[in-house]
């Protein structure tokens, strides 16, 4: 599936160092078949784990450790590939970033999009494949593996599953979204990000099913109900904030948001061939609220997994302590750049919605 002919591409620009880049269009992997990787990946775990019997749905809790092992490897030999690859055989060598630190360049990567071949693009594979396609099977797995050795399941684990697999799903249903943010657009591919996808978002993310399959704890209705329901609304704010600044791009501006005209500033800004583009910023809506609203629905349902787990313990709170950290730390690199390529039009719209997150408090 990922090495079939692309049916759609993404037009952009590929950020440098000093400038605003060139001008680019890369094909992608198309949206429409994005969905089939988890799907088949799913039922494939279900027919050979429940139908067939050749597998036990357990198996990844019980073996945990070798699996970890097994994905710090291939986080580090993806890695150093994509590290010698820049040099000897890159697929966009104009695209290459080098920062004169070799340890500086493994870390944060060199090449912006490495392929091997015409189609297979090694950093939108592994930012949407292992990590989120094994995210869901991890939690599967761990409410097996709990009534294998308990004789049930906890709701808490059940409701949890439930969030983490909207979240995925919708990753992968909004594919073509995920091609503009910064991790696709903006950040090179090397450590951070191989070993970020194939070891510390699988092994991570996962914790609150993983402690829940080990030391199964109820927790009363009322509690699960309220913290269930605050992911739900999380969920809900981050897809409709990103639906509003979609709807904005793809109808050029000419759009309602909330039943009025949307409200906008229009940016220009050049990139490095000389040629001006424009961008439109949105000031209604979520947007008018504050400048990274779809950050605050992130850490709601990130919140609300952590506290469905119903234990004070450090370790249950880690997914929602990271993602407070890498979102506070993206929206701050966001704005510098746009600060950077927008000059006064961002000015003015830092004016009109001067909150980051959540107003009245920062």
């Amino acid at each position: 599936m990922s090495i079939k002919k692309p049916a759609s591409s993404l037009s952009g620009n590929v950020w440098g160092r000093t400038g605003f880049g060139r001008s680019w269009i890369r094909s992608f992997i198309a949206a429409s078949p994005c969905f089939l990787a988890p799907l088949t990946s799913i039922c494939v775990f279900i027919t050979l784990a429940h139908l067939a019997g050749v597998l036990d749905p357990g198996f990844i809790p019980r073996n945990w450790s070798s699996l970890i092992g097994a994905m710090n490897l291939a986080g580090y030999v993806i890695s150093t590939f994509a590290f010698i690859k820049a040099y000897v055989m890159p697929t966009h060598p104009e695209d290459r970033k080098f920062s004169g630190s070799s340890l500086y360049d493994f870390y944060m990567g060199i090449e912006l999009n490495p392929r091997l071949g015409d189609n297979f693009d090694l950093k939108l594979f592994s930012n949407g494949r292992p990590g989120m396609i094994a995210w869901t099977l991890i939690d599967f797995s761990n409410m097996a593996y709990q009534y294998q050795t308990q004789q049930y399941i906890e709701p808490s684990l059940i409701l949890i599953t439930i969030l983490q697999t909207i979240y995925v799903v919708d990753f992968f249903v909004n594919e073509s979204w995920y091609l503009r943010t910064i991790d696709i657009a903006h950040d090179h591919y090397g450590f951070y990000l191989a070993w970020g996808c194939f070891c510390f978002l699988p092994t991570t993310y996962t914790i609150q099913g993983q402690y829940l399959g080990l030391y199964p704890k109820s927790a009363s209705t009322s509690y699960l109900a309220f913290f269930f329901a605050l992911g739900l609304a999380g969920y809900v704010l981050f897809r409709s904030v990103n639906h509003q600044k979609d709807k904005l791009r793809r109808s050029a501006g000419k759009c309602t948001i909330w039943g009025k005209p949307a409200e906008y500033i229009v940016a220009t800004f050049k990139t490095s061939d000389g040629k001006q583009h424009k961008s439109l910023l949105l000031c209604s809506g979520w947007w008018g609220w504050s400048r990274h609203a779809n950050y605050v629905g992130d850490l709601f349902l990130s919140f609300s997994t952590c506290a469905l787990v119903g234990s004070t313990r450090v370790v249950v709170w880690v997914y929602a302590i990271w993602m407070t950290m890498l979102l506070i730390h993206r929206c701050i690199r966001d704005e510098k750049r746009c600060s950077v390529k927008y000059g006064s039009a961002w000015t003015e719209y830092c004016r009109r919605v001067p909150w980051r997150f959540i107003p009245g408090i920062w």
